[in-house]
This record gives C-alpha cells, structure tokens and sequence, in this order.
C-alpha cells in the first residue's frame, strides 16, 4: 500500500456535516449509568447510535454525502445492511435510483430493511468484499456512481460528527470505538485530535476480522483469508486505502475482542442498560470486559453504533438466553 502524509478529513469539515446533516440523525442519546460502570470497571460514557432512525451511526454519513453529491444520476454500493440503509434512505429522500450490493449471507432483516428504503437489492459473494467487487463491476458496466463507505469524505465526516457531540457531553480519557471500513474512526479520531488531544483514541475490531488492524501496524494483510466474526458491520477482509491513509498516525492504538467478549458485551447491554446492541455496535464494550486497553477506573467513552438485529440471532449466538436467566 502506499500511505499519504496529508489529511483529507479536517474538524472543519465535520463541524461542517455536525452543522447539515438532518437533525432526524443527530443528538442520539449519551448514557452513563452507575450499574454499568460498576460491571465494567471504568466510567463509561455510550452514545447509543442504535436508538437513530435507522438504529444506526451510518444515516449520519449517508445523509451527509447525499447532501454535499452535485449530481442527481443513480448510486451503486456495496454494505453488510446499516451503511446500505443510510444510502437508500438518503436517495429516497433525493430522488436517486439506489442499487446496493450484499454478499449471500447478508442479514435478512438488514436486506428487507434495504428493499423497504427503496433500494434495488442484489445478492453476490460469499461475503462483504466479494458483494464489493461485484458492487464495482456493476456500477462500472451501468456508468453508475460507486459510493464506497470509507473512501467517500462526506461520510467519514458525518460519521465524525457523533464526536462532536459526545466531545460536548463528557470529558474522556479514553474512546473506544469500533473499527470496520475505518469511517466511523476516522471521523472520530479526526474531531477528538482538534477538541480533546489528551483523549486516548481506541479503534476496535473482531478477532476474526483483523484485516484493518493489521493494516495500520503495518502487518501484511492476506486479503484471501476469510472472516469468521459474528460483527458483520465490521467483518472486513480487504482494507479500503484511503481509511488506512486516513488512520494512520490518527488512532493511538487499535485492539481486538473475541466472539466470547462480543456475546458477553450483548448480553450485558441488555442486562444493564436494557439495549439490543447488534454484534458491531458492541465491540468497545467487549473490550473493557476484556481489559485490553488498561482503562481501569477511567472516564470511557463509547459509540454503541449499531442494533439492527433480530431475537433469532440473538437465540442462535445465545445473547437472549443468557441475558434473561
């Protein structure tokens, strides 16, 4: 890969989207509970993205690349299910055709949920990044836009705004947050490096999707190994080049959690704070629950950025089971 000392994304471009991005999509809720700190062993700060309007961050940047986009042709890209309901419902909301790309074992309810924004949805691959390349050729033989989460500025800087926020509400030592095509950090990281240097910036990803880890501690990523993570939000296997640009030398660490941990931090969620967190949404969790980061008794901050799953999911990963015994 060759990396790139320049910055693309800026606080002024994120206090920009903070600024016009609908505010359907802003002001999620920030919690803080005595329950939860006690269980974790930290001050936690969440910002519970899972209660937006499509129980997802990614409407922010969704919304915010529809808005800032010049042209009213249609769009193409590829998503596990949130980023592709962020784009469909943003190109309703603009009268743009929208054709998302999912790999075979896409999410049923992130696929219907797709389809009823208005997308055209087209299974291909056995899994995120292959539904990417298809994506790409696609758009390529059609003359269609191909819109790439963590390539699209608009998006990591929407994605950003959540720090703006969260950075208004608590003063944190660390912030832990999760870590898929690199956007949400990015963004995240970019605001926090202006508002508050002393803030520890933690990116997090599954143990058994580790390609952007290994990608920004310099690791050669074998782009052909599979994923085995129950995240689908973050099960990336190929890097996207313009993140690890974007994270490198922005992030000051980067951890990854175990299925066990993700399992754990979902049941908890439910347990202490009475949220559904998707598998993703919950990985800065899963890593106070590990200690991966020594944050022992610190103020912690952490962006639960997705809930779109179904109770048969959380039956088969045994989360329900657990969390109601």
């Amino acid at each position: 890969m060759t990396l790139v000392e320049t910055r693309r994304v800026t606080a002024a471009g994120i206090a920009r989207a903070a600024r016009g991005i609908s505010p359907a999509f802003l002001h999620t809720p920030v919690v803080q509970h005595d329950d939860m700190d006690d269980w974790l062993g930290a001050r936690v700060v969440a910002k519970v993205e899972s209660l937006g309007p499509l129980r997802s961050f990614k409407g922010r940047g969704g919304d915010w690349f529809m808005r800032q986009r010049t042209s009213t042709g249609p769009v193409c890209a590829a998503s596990a299910g949130n980023f592709g309901q962020a784009l469909a419902y943003a190109a309703r909301q603009a009268q743009v055709a929208c054709t998302m790309f999912a790999s075979r074992h896409a999410s049923p309810l992130k696929l219907a949920r797709m389809k009823a924004l208005g997308a055209t949805v087209i299974q291909d691959g056995e899994d995120f990044d292959a539904a990417k390349d298809a994506a790409r050729v696609y758009a390529r033989t059609n003359g269609i836009e191909f819109v790439e989460d963590g390539q699209a500025l608009a998006i990591t800087e929407g994605a950003g705004s959540i720090a703006v926020e969260l950075a208004n509400a608590a003063t944190l030592d660390t912030l832990l947050v999760p870590l898929g095509n690199g956007a949400l950090l990015a963004g995240v990281a970019t605001w926090m490096r202006a508002v508050s240097p002393q803030t520890r910036v933690v990116g997090v990803v599954a143990e058994g999707a580790p390609a952007m880890m290994r990608a920004l501690t310099g690791i050669q990523v074998d782009t052909h190994v599979a994923v085995h993570t129950i995240a689908d939000g973050i099960a990336v296997r190929v890097p996207v080049l313009d993140a690890v640009n974007d994270l490198r030398g922005l992030a000051d660490d980067v951890v990854a959690v175990s299925e066990g941990a993700i399992v754990a931090a979902m049941r908890g969620m439910i347990s202490h704070l009475g949220l559904v967190v998707e598998p993703a949404g919950v990985v800065g969790i899963a890593a106070l629950l590990t200690a991966a980061h020594g944050t022992y008794g610190e103020r912690v901050g952490t962006i639960l950025c997705g809930g779109n799953v179904t109770t048969e999911q959380l039956s088969e990963w045994g989360v329900l089971r657990a969390a109601v015994e």
